[in-house]
């Protein structure tokens, strides 16, 4: 049996996944979608150990497993992989911020990336939180979207935003997919291609698991196909 670990992004919660999973369902995979700790003081680290408790889970139940991080949760899973890649067979990135050792949002980012960040966290009570943008700073504009997806958007630890990722180099031993969305937001091929992700394109905005779930799972069936066949060869 395969599990699926899907990893949600900034601001978002597992919720994140609940159009996409019942695809992965009919296709006889399992799923864990783990909630990351959205408090004041939660950073990077926090957010890995609670993937590597998911991990843990997959395990005992003797799964191979495939990690896939949106957004944000490239870093997340990257590093999760890289601390125990024993327990993960493959690493799939959705639009994913990923970099080599010492990366974070914020060193991969833009300046005004940045800048709006910091400028957005100053602005809150206690400067310890980013509020959560708008749904149209995900590509979602239907407006059913936007009603389902506003009210579920929390506020995102500015210390996600600046913690570096720490690898080892384990996770480069591991083979990686990484699918972008077109039109692009941020330069998420090349952050794929310059840490030797395959890249697959997908039509759809930033949140495709919301507006394209069976677009996205057949893409991701198809990577963990992939995966498979040439692990048998």
């Amino acid at each position: 049996m395969t599990t699926f670990v899907l990893v949600h992004g900034a601001w978002h919660g597992p919720w994140a996944w609940e159009r996409l999973t019942p695809f992965l369902h009919q296709a006889g995979m399992r799923t864990l979608t783990p909630a990351l700790t959205l408090e004041d003081d939660a950073g990077l680290d926090v957010h890995v150990d609670e993937v590597l408790t998911c991990l843990d889970v997959a395990a005992t139940a003797g799964d191979d497993v495939v990690l896939i991080g949106h957004s944000y949760a490239g870093l997340i899973v990257r590093q999760a992989a890289d601390l125990q890649p024993d327990l993960v067979n493959q690493v799939i990135l959705i639009d994913g911020w990923a970099g080599g050792d010492g990366a974070s949002m914020f060193s991969l980012a833009s300046d005004a990336f940045v800048n709006a960040i910091r400028a957005a966290a100053h602005a809150s009570a206690d400067g310890a939180l980013v509020p959560a943008p708008p749904p149209a700073s995900y590509g979602i504009t239907d407006p059913g979207d936007t009603r389902w997806l506003a009210p579920r958007l929390r506020p995102q630890p500015l210390r996600t935003f600046t913690e570096a990722t720490r690898l080892s180099g384990a996770v480069d031993q591991i083979p990686g997919t990484a699918i972008y969305c077109r039109p692009q937001t941020f330069p998420f091929d090349r952050f794929a291609t310059a840490i030797g992700y395959r890249t697959v394109p997908v039509d759809g905005p930033h949140n495709v698991m919301l507006t394209h779930p069976q677009a996205l799972a057949r893409l991701l069936l198809d990577a963990h196909t992939c995966q498979f066949n040439n692990k048998k060869l």
